[in-house]
This record gives C-alpha cells, sequence and structure tokens, in this order.
C-alpha cells in the first residue's frame, strides 16, 4: 500500500474492503462499469472461480495493441476483485491461436523468401526466421509476448493452442462440435458467399503428408466415431479423428468453442471483431457453454489512420514505446478511451508520459471517488507509487532542444539549478525521465528542428523580451518570468486577444501566437511548455543568448 492509500485506509481490512466496495458500486470508471456486468453474472450463474481470457494471434510479432489487451483486462479482472471485496477466485489466460495456418508471409521477418514454402503450416510448424533457440516462428512470437508481459508484471496463465489441442484439452468440445456439426453448419453457412459455402467446413484437417492446414470441404463427419474425411492435397480419401491435434477448427468456431471449453467469463476483443460476436455466442451456447461477457474496444491507427497490423508491423512496437517512455505511460494510453480510435505513433508519447505523472501527482490529495477515476489508481491495480516528478518530460524535451544535447549530464546540470539537492540517486523516476527524453529527442525531436526567421514585427518583440530579462532580479521565479512574457507581448497589436477571459481594451489578453513564436523561433520547435517555467529552469541568460542568436540568423541558418 502507497503512504497515500495508508493515509485513507481504516486500520480494519475488512473495513476498508466493504468501503471501497461501496464506492465501486456507483464508480464511473469503465473498468467498473465492466466488472459490475461480471458481478451481476455471478448471481445469475454462481461459480467459484471467474475466467478472464484474452486472445492472440502470433501471425507477427506482437505489437502494443496486444499488449492493450492484456492490460485493459486485468484492469477490468482488478475492479471485479474490488467489487466482490476479492473473495472471488478469479484467472487471466492469454491464450495463443498459435496452430493457426500462416496464411501470408509477415512483411516484417528477415528473408521472407525462406518462409514461403510453410505457408499454411501451422505457425508452430514454420521455421523460426529470427534465429536463436526458439524452434518455430509461433514458438519466437509467444515468447515476445511473454517477455514483456512477464516484464511489466502482469498476473497470467499462458496458454498454447497447439498444446490444448495435441494434449486433449480440447477433445471433448472438438467431439461435441462433431455431434453438432449440422447446428454450426447452420449458424455459418448464412454468414459466407455462394462460393465459399460450397467448401466450408468448421474443422480444417491437417495433412499427414504436407503437414498443412487444409481448407477443404469435408465427405463426411462420424459424430459417433469422432472423425471426418476428406481428400488430402494429393486427392486421396483420407479419416482422422477430431481429437489429438489432427484438426484445429475455423477461427469463428474457435472462438466459441474455447469458449465453452474452458468457461470463460469475460473476454475484450478489437472492433473487427463486433459483427462476429453474435456467431461466437451461438457455438458457445451449440457446444453447452455460457457466452461470456463481452468488451469492444476501438482499434490503434497508425500515422496515417490505417488499422495497425502484425504482419505490416506498422504503427509502434512495444519494445519501440519503452525505448522512450515508461510502460505506466502506455497502459495510461490503453486505459483512455478504449472504445474511440486512437492513431498509436510516436507524436503520442510525450503527452502521455506527462498525463501519467499528471495524474499521479493528484492522486495523494483525492478521495476514494474521484480516485477510482484517476487512471493511475487502475494502472496499479490499487497502488500507485509515490512519485515527485519536478519537471515534465515535455520540459525535458525542450532543454535539451534548447541546448541540442544528447548529454544527460547537460540536462542535470539545468535540473541541478532549479532543484537544489536533486539527484538520480533521490530522483530515480526522473533519472529514467532523463533517459527517455535523449533519445526521444535525438531520434525525433533533432531532425525535425526548423528555426524560423523572425519578421521584423517578432524582432522588435524579442529585442523588447530581451531588455526585460535582463531587468529581472537574480532568482526571479517562473511566475515573474510568465509576467514578464505577458508584458512584452500584451502592447502589440498582434498579440492581442480581446475575446480572453478577463481581457479589456485597456488590458487585453496576451495570444498563443505570442508563444509561438518562442517556440518556433527560439527553439525550433511548434509547440512546447510554459515558457515561464522553462526559462526559470534553462536560465535567464542562456534564453537571452537563444534571443541573440535569432536575432542575428545564426539559429535558422544552423
Amino acid at each position: 500500500m502507497s503512504s497515500s492509500e495508508a493515509s485513507l485506509a481504516p486500520a480494519d481490512p475488512a473495513q476498508l474492503a466493504a468501503e471501497l466496495k461501496t464506492v465501486a458500486e456507483t464508480a464511473t470508471a469503465w473498468p467498473f462499469e465492466e466488472a459490475r456486468k461480471l458481478v451481476e453474472r455471478l448471481k445469475k450463474r454462481p461459480k467459484e472461480e471467474v475466467l478472464f481470457e484474452t486472445g492472440y494471434g502470433p501471425s507477427g510479432l506482437p505489437h502494443i495493441g496486444t499488449f492493450g489487451e492484456v492490460a485493459r483486462t486485468t484492469m477490468v479482472r482488478h475492479a471485479f476483485r474490488i467489487l466482490t471485496e476479492d473473495k472471488v477466485k478469479t484467472r487471466l489466460l492469454c491464450f495463443s491461436d498459435d496452430m493457426d495456418g500462416m496464411r501470408k508471409i509477415p512483411e516484417n521477418v528477415p528473408d521472407p523468401a525462406a518462409l514461403v514454402p510453410y505457408l499454411q503450416m501451422p505457425l508452430t510448424k514454420v521455421p523460426n526466421p529470427f534465429g536463436g533457440d526458439y524452434p518455430s516462428f509461433g514458438a519466437h512470437n509467444n515468447a515476445m509476448l511473454r517477455r514483456f508481459l512477464d516484464t511489466f508484471g502482469f498476473d497470467y496463465e499462458f496458454a498454447s493452442a497447439t498444446e490444448y489441442y495435441f494434449s486433449g484439452k480440447l477433445d471433448a468440445v472438438l467431439l461435441k462440435a462433431a455431434e453438432k456439426y449440422d447446428e454450426i453448419m447452420a449458424v455459418m453457412l448464412p454468414t459466407l458467399g455462394e462460393e465459399r459455402q460450397a467448401t466450408y467446413s468448421p474443422f480444417l484437417p491437417i495433412s499427414p503428408t504436407s503437414g498443412r492446414v487444409l481448407y477443404v470441404p469435408l465427405k463426411k463427419v462420424d459424430a459417433k466415431a469422432g472423425t471426418i474425411t476428406f481428400d488430402d492435397e494429393d486427392g486421396t480419401e483420407l479419416t482422422l479423428p477430431v481429437t489429438g491435434g489432427k484438426v484445429k477448427l475455423q477461427w469463428k468456431p474457435d472462438f466459441g468453442a474455447r469458449w465453452a471449453a474452458l468457461d470463460v467469463d469475460f473476454e475484450m476483443f478489437g472492433k473487427d471483431h463486433q459483427t462476429n460476436a453474435p456467431i461466437y455466442d451461438r457455438i458457445c451456447q451449440i457446444l453447452g457453454g455460457t457466452a461470456p461477457e463481452h468488451f469492444v474496444y476501438e482499434l490503434f491507427l497508425d500515422e496515417k489512420g490505417q488499422k495497425i497490423s502484425k504482419s505490416k508491423g506498422n504503427g509502434l512496437t512495444i519494445d519501440e514505446w519503452l525505448t522512450y517512455a515508461s510502460p505506466e505511460s502506455l497502459a495510461l494510453y490503453m486505459f483512455q478511451s478504449p472504445r474511440s480510435a486512437k492513431k498509436l505513433h510516436f507524436d503520442v508519447i510525450p503527452k502521455a508520459v506527462d498525463e501519467y505523472f499528471n495524474f499521479l501527482a493528484r492522486y495523494s490529495q483525492q478521495d476514494w471517488k474521484l480516485r477510482f477515476g484517476n487512471p493511475v489508481y487502475h494502472i496499479h491495480a490499487g497502488n500507485p507509487p509515490d512519485v515527485d516528478m519536478p519537471v515534465s518530460f515535455t520540459m525535458l524535451l525542450n532543454l535539451a532542444s534548447a541546448s541540442n544535447t544528447e548529454d544527460e549530464s547537460v540536462l542535470w546540470g539545468f535540473l541541478k539549478r532549479h532543484v537544489p539537492g536533486v539527484s538520480d540517486q533521490t530522483h530515480p523516476k526522473l533519472h529514467e525521465l532523463v533517459g527517455y527524453a535523449v533519445r526521444y529527442f535525438h531520434d525525433f525531436v533533432k531532425p525535425n528542428k526548423v528555426f524560423r526567421t523572425p519578421d521584423e514585427v517578432e524582432r522588435d518583440a524579442l529585442t523588447k523580451l530581451d531588455t526585460a530579462l535582463a531587468a529581472l532580479q537574480a532568482g526571479a521565479s517562473a511566475d515573474d518570468i510568465q509576467t514578464v512574457l505577458y508584458d512584452v507581448a500584451r502592447p502589440i497589436p498582434r498579440y492581442q486577444d480581446l475575446k480572453a477571459k478577463g481581457a479589456t481594451p485597456e488590458r487585453p489578453g496576451v495570444s498563443v501566437e505570442w508563444f509561438n513564436t518562442l517556440y518556433q523561433v527560439l527553439l525550433g520547435l511548434e509547440r512546447g511548455p510554459r515558457f515561464g517555467s522553462f526559462v526559470a529552469i534553462y536560465g535567464v541568460a542562456e534564453t537571452r543568448e537563444l534571443i541573440r542568436k535569432a536575432l542575428a540568423g545564426e539559429l535558422a541558418a544552423a
């Protein structure tokens, strides 16, 4: 328990759990809304353990959307534990459909041509193009997913479709599917085109000859014997049992069959699955199960507005985000507006980082009602850390930009002047943030810096700002500097804002154009932090030197 949580906690843990449950029953955060559905489900269908599941198709390297599904499900799971006072057991199963046939070659693998002979082979039979200790493409991708989930500290169990099919864990539901074959076909056929109807089967045999997953019509389904009959690729008629890993289910029936076999209570999926959800539900019911509660989230888009794809490798990877920011900032991005489509590219990182620390700073001052709506409560499963973050990530980027440095020690020099006694030992999270900022500056800010030459109005304004900064007393505060910025801009017609709150013709407000001028001319950026705070940390003398270089044309020339 964090110190902030302890300050609001009753001495009796049972009393605290009861109080939290009462507040949670009306909490509006989406994890609590979803958890309340599970509480109602449990009333109608009592059981000792509630199973949360996430699905993953390892046809390509795991992307951030995969992580988001696990993170969001974990948030619902924790909310459910609060609502049930942790009296109901829960499990989170991360299920990988690694027996799926490789339908196309991913674009982001080494030597794609080498994988051509393995098209339609189960992913756990396709050679690993990345080398190393993993025996197959599927095993490698599963390991990459698990590595990150373990790094983040998720409490989950990993399940491989290959292991489940071959070990017999799915045998009972597969035999049931053979028995209910006609009912399943009655659900599936109306959803298919005429040509696909002629060849469709929910069972996909795996050729004993080639090892490929076959999309072929069945000649016979013997429910009593638990077998299917079909023609192999060479035309030979074969009969195989539906059990023991000899066949797999098509992906739509597989959804419903897995829910029935494992008795899943909750699974979320992307909007691209939404129209198929009734199919999954109906097949689950046909096979004797109760469809789980669903949560449909919007898809992530790349910087071009296109859906993120594992095979294309567009959008951000997990490792790319973690190069420039913490897992917590990524979890915040997943928490916010899950039902709204969001672009997921490098530009969103600084805002996510700063918003995370802003939410964290507010948490200790909030009551439980507000805490339950604070994203950090859900990110940290009710136990957010106490962190003192004296500057923002955006501020660090602007300090790096103004000094044009990739040296962490230079940033620490500014910080130590601003916050006496600060160090990487006293502020380990700030130490992490400085490292992230230097890397982000090198890769994204520095290559895109474009200094604008000031026009005559801007030159006059900057000259006046330089004079005003020179007149400041030593040790002037950020607020003092911000006042100077307003005082310089207010008399200049271009920067006046008569629509600002409290503005009058005698004392107009200051438009954002003034601050945009400062960012563009002095920092080579389109946006930045509160400029008074920047000057307070960067230094008045150093800022005056930036003004001198801008007026002399040195910044734009460089």
